[in-house]
């Protein structure tokens, strides 16, 4: 049983990865529907958070069907971070997590994300100051390094550890990498094979089929895996993942009725929660992993990426459902 402080997640959890416009309540609502066991929010700006400002206390709404989840912050200031990190516990979530990851330029060359990790002292002074403040396990999610030549993770591993974080996620790649190349899993082995190291390691990079999350499973010996943009559109990864390391067996892929109706349901709760412009706008992304595979559907994916209003795109949507459906061409 892989426990986070008391929050127990089962024998090997699947974790969805906080994902900037992404990992929010709506679609966070379709992963662990279909079989996420811990999930995070979009990562919050602690500076945002103590400025109140709207966009980042939004990022607090949390809502119990979704707990276990933790709430993630980031920010390069130890006093910022400590307050927002106060602030995210009042929020009631289940852990506190920081973000020590985040390649984009604006976040990491400010010394935020994936920029402390040119700075270990201050990350592990960060986490300290963080981890006394709450009450909530703290943990962490981070990359290999800054670039090839800065990769220290079993030395980050043991700092982090050292001050009290109860679980750390690592994608294995490095800032200098951004979403390119392969993720290197053997670096996130060493860190879950070291005797010292005794909370529970998540991988995270490159997962997108049952049959590669069973490998790597048992290839590199991770606790559980975080999975990221595999999920995008296509939330059925997680139950799929799961049937497959249980049984050995693929489960079939959702049929197209399937694929429209948590479609329209996340579309309906991405309304509701942000409004219909950024409701509609925000779901965009997720469409084409939502209809992966439909031939000649390139028409009716620039109908849901341009239309403006709730009803137009339920009525693609429909009309989706039911031109497709009688197609025996269908190769979802």
């Amino acid at each position: 049983m892989v426990k986070i402080g008391n929050i127990e997640l089962g024998d090997f959890p699947l974790l969805l990865a906080p994902m900037e416009d992404v990992s929010d309540p709506p679609f966070r609502a379709v992963c662990k529907e279909k079989g996420a066991d811990l999930m995070y929010t979009e990562f919050i700006s602690s500076e945002g958070l103590i400025r109140n400002a709207e966009k980042s206390v939004q990022k607090l709404d949390i809502y119990d069907y979704e707990r276990p989840i933790g709430i993630q912050i980031f920010g390069d200031k130890i006093d910022s971070m400590r307050e927002a990190a106060a602030i995210a516990e009042e929020a009631n979530p289940e852990i506190i997590d920081i973000n020590y990851g985040c390649p984009v330029k604006k976040v990491a060359c400010k010394g935020a994300g994936a920029g402390i990790l040119l700075d270990l002292p201050k990350m592990q002074a960060m986490t300290d100051e963080i981890v006394k403040q709450v009450n909530k396990p703290v943990t962490v999610k981070t990359r290999l390094g800054w670039d090839d030549s800065t990769i220290k993770i079993q030395e980050v591993a043991k700092r982090l550890q050292d001050v009290g974080i109860q679980a750390l996620s690592i994608h294995g790649r490095t800032r200098q990498q951004m979403y390119k190349g392969e993720a290197n899993w053997e670096f996130i082995a060493r860190v879950k094979e070291d005797p010292n190291i005794h909370i529970p390691i998540f991988g995270n990079g490159d997962i997108d089929s049952p049959q590669k999350a069973k490998e790597y499973k048992e290839k590199y010996g991770v606790d559980g895996i975080m999975i990221g943009r595999a999920a995008i559109g296509y939330p059925w990864i997680f139950n799929e993942i799961k049937h497959f390391m249980k049984t050995g067996e693929l489960l079939p892929a959702p049929d197209l009725t399937e694929r429209v109706a948590v479609a329209k349901s996340h579309l309906k709760f991405s309304v509701e929660w942000k409004g219909e412009k950024k409701g509609i706008f925000e779901m965009r992304r997720h469409y084409t992993n939502y209809f992966k595979g439909i031939v000649n559907f390139k028409p009716y994916r620039s109908r849901l990426v341009e239309s403006d209003r709730y009803e137009d795109v339920l009525a693609t949507l429909d009309e989706i459902n039911e031109v497709f459906s009688a197609q025996t061409e269908l190769s979802i």
